[in-house]
């Protein structure tokens, strides 16, 4: 009996002990979430990808208050305008009071909440607070909004509708121009009878309905293009190099027989071509070909140039001395190609147009 006496009085002990224990506990409530002091509501950036590293703006808020001394975790949050934040894009994490962007940094958070480039949009931001690595005892600021033109560093496409792919916009081959506000689009694509221009909508895709726009031949064939009252462009079946200006309207169609290798490093040296055979399938030319130390590039119809035309490709930036220029983009004209003695598989792709590549695979 003794024993359970004390048994009991421990366990009385320990919960009095607990209970004041818990008594002592501080229950952390904010008294007063972050207040978002600048930039101030209607606040404007024009982004630049000439500057994208350059600093654009500053967010600053005062602190949130938890009535204790200790560290707190704050997100930039936003959303696109008037949505009350239904679905949230985090602008960063700190556990400063300030966020700096950069003309990228915001470009990117941007264009993930679904502003158009070169358009301006308007995007909500606040500024959350929360305690511990669980992100607990959540708080909000103040919303500003701001308005953000971002841009994009993809270039303008139009697609190639057409009998070809049985006219269906979504997975039609594109060109691409020369870069934004340009209008001389051009591609590699294998043509087969009817094909009209289609510019993309709004919202960047491509699709007969909605706001785009599509261009056919005026019906002389001549390579001059219309926009209203055009009739189909048509080809016969093959692999072509395909142009169009959609401010000149003017559209030109060149086929490619085919593409070789040619240089000091290939079995014809500079004097002709080693051609290279097209599968369909990958969209790719490709041969396998030994070759020694030395130079080479890619030609096509096995000539160099045609008046101001150039049928070659090589290396972008003719300053990179030595560089073979793999996996790069290629520019017409370009840099000759390095080349070390060996037996490779070379492939070139031109499905991605104005952005042509190569590579070399040692077999």
């Amino acid at each position: 009996m003794k024993n359970l006496l004390k048994i009991g009085a421990l366990a009385i002990l320990f919960i009095a002990n607990v209970s004041c224990e818990n008594d002592d506990q501080t229950i952390i409530n904010p008294s007063g979430g972050p207040e978002l002091l600048t930039p101030l509501t209607g606040s404007a950036y024009v982004l630049n990808p000439a500057t994208a590293s350059a600093e654009v703006t500053t967010l600053v808020w005062d602190h949130a208050d938890y009535g204790v001394q200790t560290e707190i975790n704050y997100e930039v949050e936003m959303a696109l305008a008037g949505t009350d934040f239904a679905t949230i894009y985090s602008g960063g994490t700190t556990n400063s009071r300030f966020y700096t962007y950069t003309h990228e940094s915001l470009n990117a958070i941007a264009l993930a909440a679904g502003l158009v480039p070169y358009t301006a949009g308007d995007l909500d931001v606040r500024i959350k607070s929360s305690l511990g690595t669980n992100g607990d005892v959540v708080a909000y600021s103040n919303v500003i909004t701001i308005t953000v033109t971002p841009y994009t560093t993809d270039l303008p496409k139009i697609a190639v509708p057409g009998n070809h792919q049985g006219w269906s916009p979504p997975t039609a081959p594109l060109m691409a121009s020369s870069g934004f506000g340009q209008t001389n689009f051009e591609g590699y694509i294998s043509l087969d009878g009817e094909f009209k221009f289609l510019r993309p909508k709004a919202d960047g895709t491509f699709d007969w309905d909605g706001d785009s726009a599509d261009w056919g031949d005026d019906g002389t064939f001549s390579g001059v293009l219309l926009n209203t009252g055009e009739t189909n462009c048509t080809a016969t079946a093959g692999y072509y190099w395909v142009k169009a200006n959609t401010a000149t309207l003017t559209y030109s169609i060149t086929p490619i027989t085919t593409w070789g290798i040619i240089g000091s490093a290939t079995p014809g040296g500079w004097d002709s071509s080693t051609p290279m055979t097209y599968n369909p399938t990958t969209k790719k030319w490709s041969i396998v070909v030994t070759l020694v130390d030395g130079e080479y590039k890619f030609r096509s119809n096995n000539i160099w140039n045609a008046g101001s035309v150039q049928y070659n490709l090589g290396g972008f930036q003719a300053d990179k001395v030595g560089d073979d220029y793999a996996g790069e983009s290629m520019s017409y004209g370009g840099a000759n190609l390095v080349v070390t003695a060996g037996t490779y598989l070379v492939e070139l792709d031109l499905s991605n147009p104005r952005a042509y590549t190569y590579t070399l695979t040692p077999q």
